[in-house]
């Protein structure tokens, strides 16, 4: 994925419309901030670090050749926090079973009340589309959530990923999921 992929089409859910939008570190440093320093989020992302760490992460996704952060909103409003990148191109490649041009998904959900409502995997499923219909080459996309992330596990398999194998990367043990492109 590269920069100038600033927005899906919009893409109508139960909860509202949904769209993405790239992330500008500055503007978004305050919310990405809060979301990350969520308890409930800083256990399985372990990003709880301040506001000038978090927009220096920002800015280096900004700035990085095989992956775009997105901020995600439902009806205009931010709700959650995305990355986007070539898994073939990602420190992943030397853990797990990635294939070329496979695209990988991160995804955080921000505030609580989006939350444990099956919106996850509605969006999950939303982008992952997003990605094959825009990438014809990648035949696939990937993800690796903590396995102690049951709820975030269960969202990947309604969106229509498989658990292919659990693997260990540094800092943590991950479920590789994984969503093939179907004719």
């Amino acid at each position: 994925m590269t920069g100038e992929d600033l927005l899906i089409a919009e893409t109508a859910l139960e909860q509202g419309t949904f769209a993405l939008r790239a992330v500008d570190p500055a503007a978004d440093a305050e919310l990405v901030h809060a979301w990350m320093n969520d308890p409930e989020v800083a256990e399985y992302w372990e990003m709880a670090q301040p506001r000038e760490r978090i927009t220096a992460y920002l800015r280096e996704q900004v700035g990085s050749a095989h992956s775009t952060p997105y901020i995600g909103c439902v009806d205009g409003t931010p709700m959650s926090y995305w990355e986007v990148y070539r898994a073939d191109l990602d420190p992943l490649r030397h853990h797990g079973p990635v294939r070329l041009r496979d695209a990988g998904v991160h995804l955080l959900l921000g505030p609580s009340a989006y939350r444990g409502r099956g919106l996850g995997a509605a969006l999950l499923r939303a982008v992952s589309d997003w990605l094959l219909r825009t990438d014809p080459y990648a035949g696939r996309v990937v993800a690796e959530p903590d396995v102690r992330n049951e709820r975030s596990v269960r969202a990947f398999e309604r969106a229509g990923f498989r658990l292919d194998r659990r693997i260990d990367l540094p800092g943590k043990r991950a479920a590789f999921m994984v969503r093939e492109r179907t004719a």
